[in-house]
């Protein structure tokens, strides 16, 4: 019988598994041959989000359930929503106590970047298979320059909008610049078509789409040193301009969560806002009419005169605290492998996409014109900080909705232009002074 190295292993068994669907195959040549070997007798636990696509989650498990199957270790998922995560996941690492891995949003993990297992290791490999990482998926991973977690995928948060609407209301393809944009939504207000974006608490789209407002207008919370710089001009008309925005949207977007515009959109109520592809992957499977009256868009332009895209991450750590480190991650880096990540990427129906460059092209970005767009999300995105790196700060202002209150107090009328930003002000410094 032949002796099979390493390279000769993983690559038959990731034709096999590719070609095939062979993922058990795949899983049983790649625990062989990973420099990761499990703790004897390891399980594990993993907090990850709750999914917005089923077939993502169905794909998810079945990568799961082969990594169990060649390895012998246990995996637990446990899902939760978006804005529990991070709360979740402070508990664990302040008390020492829970899931071994989280999976969550955006830049959590800088939260407490003393308790996470550093993974520069798992990293590099990744790097050297499927790199170069994309710039803000790096920034993600990192604090203070070393490997805290891994940035598994990004979520496109881009325009979802209704075809006929957008014609309707005057525009034949949609609008390129901001002021393009506003027109955009009072020709949908005007014929009772309206858009709609969250100004609630919803850490995914809320988050997104108002640093995307904030720094295409040339402002920024802090600048490259982390000195707060919210008290400009540009925050100024970007206030101006969203309160604009808002007098256009549908009653009730202060206090939509992240799954509001999705229900509002799918029920008829709703004809532009901003989310990943779930909106178009429900309504093709429920309401293929409406699916076909859709499609999406890179965000406009603004002052800035460049694109200023925020794009949700979905970092994966592990905790020191785990009995199973290696375990942890062998996992991490089995889920990464090209031979698991593209199909399940593909199940993901475009809510997902890469964070290294050189992963093989997945079907998924051509089978549908309509998914196009989601494939850049990465490529496209800042990191949380905007001019500033992630940072334990920066992860606080996300989490405190530092950025999403201000327009909301302005556009409510509970807060002038000053107030506004005499308030988030305020709240970023309260930050920046106590981490």
């Amino acid at each position: 019988m032949p002796v099979l190295d390493r390279r000769s292993l993983l690559a038959g068994a990731a034709a096999t598994g590719l070609a095939g669907g062979d993922l058990l195959g795949f899983a049983r040549a790649w625990a062989q041959s990973t420099e990761w070997k499990p703790e004897p007798g390891a399980s594990l636990s993993l907090l990850r989000w709750k999914r917005f696509v089923p077939s993502e989650d169905e794909a998810f498990m079945k990568m799961v359930d082969a990594f169990t199957k060649a390895t012998g270790v246990k995996v637990t998922v446990t899902n939760e929503s978006f804005d529990d995560i991070q709360p979740k996941a402070s508990v664990a690492a302040n008390t020492g106590q829970g899931p071994d891995m989280v999976w969550g949003l955006f830049s959590f993990p800088a939260l407490f970047p003393d308790k996470c297992l550093p993974l520069e290791d798992v990293a590099d490999a990744l790097a050297k298979k499927y790199g170069p990482w994309f710039p803000s998926a790096q920034a993600y991973g990192k604090v203070k320059g070393k490997w805290i977690a891994i940035p598994v995928a990004f979520n496109g948060g881009y325009p979802n909008y209704r075809i006929s609407a957008m014609k309707k209301a005057g525009f034949d393809k949609f609008p390129t610049d901001t002021a393009g944009f506003l027109e955009l939504c009072r020709g949908l207000k005007k014929n009772n078509t309206p858009a709609g974006f969250a100004l609630g608490h919803a850490t995914g789209d809320g988050n997104t789409w108002c640093h995307w407002a904030l720094w295409s207008h040339g402002a920024n919370l802090v600048d490259a040193n982390e000195k707060i710089v919210i008290n400009s001009p540009e925050t100024a008309k970007a206030l101006e301009y969203v309160k604009s925005l808002y007098e256009t949207f549908v009653p009730g977007t202060v206090s939509w969560n992240d799954s509001s515009n999705n229900k509002a959109f799918l029920a008829g109520d709703l004809y532009l806002t901003n989310n990943g592809i779930s909106i178009y992957a429900a309504a093709k499977k429920d309401n293929p009419k409406l699916a076909e009256d859709m499609d999406h868009a890179v965000w406009p332009i603004g002052p800035a005169g460049k694109p200023t895209e925020f794009q949700l991450a979905f970092p994966i750590l592990a905790f020191k605290y785990s009995k199973a480190p290696n375990a942890c991650k062998a996992f991490i880096s089995f889920m990464m492998e090209a031979a698991n990540y593209n199909p399940w990427l593909e199940a993901a129906q475009g809510y997902l996409c890469e964070p290294l460059s050189n992963y093989p092209k997945n079907p998924i970005w051509t089978s549908d014109p309509k998914n196009a767009v989601f494939a850049e999300a990465g490529r496209r995105s800042l990191a949380a900080g905007g001019l500033a790196p992630v940072s334990e700060r920066i992860a606080a202002v996300l989490a405190d909705f530092v950025i999403v209150d201000m327009f909301a107090s302005h556009c409510t009328g509970r807060e002038d232009v000053k107030g506004a930003i005499k308030n988030a002000e305020r709240a970023a410094t309260r930050i920046f002074r106590n981490t």
